[in-house]
């Protein structure tokens, strides 16, 4: 296992390890103790004067939320809106708010809101501050804030909470820190506007989603795209590279694993096992750290949220509805 993935035992049949469930009541007291802290004024909650979409998960690890992220971009365009973006810029250096420019790199800014940059065309915005940064998007005349697994920040205030769980992989044994995968108890899916379930079998009131690859690109110039069948080297990054690897199969690649922790940082070294005999496929949030010492057998494979109609519809009418009841808007406790 990858240093950085899952440890077996939140998903797997085995036993919790007895020092994991021994830290579990610390992890409950910190939530408490952050929770006390809104409920007593001690911390505010921060309003923007735009309603504000959050769209996170409750476990550790990949989910889906880059590529629903994109596709309700996409979707509050076809509407008429004006989306942005913001999000902690996990993996990246940057603290200080941050509106993200043609010459940043995920090293700088995380992979995620490079990605969401480049493929929502959109403004994106990160900082440890939630808030403040999301205000750097105000003046690019953003109507709609997106925040990018923001559903733990309480500082930042939210009309609508969309969940999105693995379908496949679910809550794992169901377990808090360190003893399970959950950052927060499965009941907290009860206070949520919608939960989305990315592959897997929706359970009742959960919205469907699946994932549709498109076609290899480039990250250099090279020769054609590796057709399905095709013998692959294949690196994944990601809360669950088995996923990735699953959908190459699935597509009909014959694939050499390389997994990787999720949003490591890629150097050149990483790719000893690369001789250039096979082609690599890579996804894309692995493509934006890998641009710049690509080589030209090397292709990422993008893939598209697919979703059922009624859901976007139902969050339009929800987003209309909070546009109308919500402002003015002011930081409140909470």
């Amino acid at each position: 296992m990858p240093r950085g993935q899952a440890p077996a035992f939140w998903y797997g049949a085995q036993p919790v390890p007895r020092w994991a469930r021994s830290l579990v009541p610390l992890y409950r007291l910190l939530r408490l103790i952050d929770h006390a802290r809104y409920a007593l004024g001690l911390r505010r909650i921060q309003r923007l004067p735009v309603p504000v979409i959050v769209i996170g998960n409750l476990g550790v690890g990949g989910s889906g939320k880059t590529p629903l992220t994109l596709a309700l971009i996409e979707s509050l365009h076809a509407a008429g809106w004006h989306p942005g973006v913001v999000s902690r810029g996990y993996g990246g250096m940057q603290r200080t708010p941050h509106l993200l420019a043609a010459a940043d790199t995920a090293a700088r800014v995380g992979d995620e809101p490079l990605l969401l940059q480049r493929r929502g065309q959109v403004p994106v915005a990160v900082g440890a501050r939630r808030a403040d940064a999301a205000r750097l998007l105000l003046a690019r005349g953003v109507d709609v804030i997106l925040s990018d697994d923001g559903l733990q920040h309480r500082a930042l205030g939210r009309d609508i909470e969309v969940c999105v769980i693995d379908g496949v992989r679910r809550f794992g044994n169901g377990r808090l820190l360190p003893a399970g995968p959950l950052r927060e108890p499965a009941t907290r899916l009860a206070g949520v506007d919608f939960v989305v379930c990315n592959g897997g079998a929706a359970q009742p009131g959960e919205v469907p989603m699946s994932l549709q690859a498109g076609t290899p690109y480039a990250l250099a110039a090279g020769a054609a795209a590796p057709p399905p069948g095709a013998e692959v080297h294949a690196i994944a990054g990601i809360g669950d590279p088995a996923r990735f690897f699953a959908t190459l199969r699935a597509l009909g690649y014959r694939v050499h694993e390389h997994a990787f922790a999720d949003h490591h940082a890629y150097v050149a070294a990483d790719f000893a096992f690369d001789d250039g005999a096979l082609p690599l496929l890579m996804t894309e949030k692995d493509a934006v750290k890998c641009v710049a010492f690509a080589r030209r057998h090397w292709w990422a494979l993008p893939v598209r949220a697919q979703l059922p109609p009624g859901f976007v519809i139902a969050l339009l009418q929800r987003l209309a509805a909070v546009t109308v009841l919500s402002l003015p808007r002011v930081s409140q406790p909470r």
